[in-house]
């Protein structure tokens, strides 16, 4: 039973992330003429480039960041994190499954974060974005970014080391 939730889960919050992947990303980047939406800005961002891609988007734009993407994206985090924590408990030892699932849980927290705090960007027009909701927001997008890779960095390790182990056994 716990395989097939697991599997479940995996296969939704794949699901998800495809349909954001294939599907809204690309429609925002093409809604705004080329520029990359926030979520895919992992080093971040500052107010001109805030401001650019504010404007480029149009209301139309804003409009399907804050309703479609953000639909999804406020879905996938927890999908993330419950699959990831999953997965950490299975591959490693009890204390090391768990602190590596905090690293996922947080990844997924610092995820929320971002999707408030660009939510809180689409809602103004352009040049109502101040620094400092760009520098909130940016940091939220930059630890998301670290969180996310690290957790999925160890997941490979722990993943090739049980299949490391599998292959000796054969």
């Amino acid at each position: 039973m716990k395989r097939r939730l697991f599997w479940a889960l995996f296969a939704l919050m794949a699901g998800v992330y495809g349909a954001m992947l294939f599907l809204t990303l690309p429609q925002l980047k093409q809604l705004s003429g080329g520029p990359l939406p926030f979520d895919l800005r992992p080093g971040g961002y500052d107010l001109a480039e805030a401001q650019a891609l504010l404007a480029a988007l149009g209301a139309e734009g804003r409009r399907y960041y804050l309703g479609v993407q953000q639909m999804l994206d406020s879905a996938y985090p927890a999908l993330y994190a419950v699959v990831m924590v999953l997965a950490f408990r299975a591959l490693a030892p009890l204390w090391w499954g768990r602190a590596l699932g905090l690293l996922a849980l947080a990844g997924a927290g610092f995820d929320y974060l971002e999707n408030a705090r660009v939510a809180a960007m689409l809602r103004l027009a352009p040049e109502e974005v101040t620094a400092a909701m760009v520098a909130a927001a940016s940091q939220a997008t930059v630890a998301k970014s670290i969180t996310v890779a690290a957790a999925l960095v160890a997941l490979s390790v722990l993943l090739a080391r049980a299949g490391g182990r599998r292959w000796w056994r054969v």
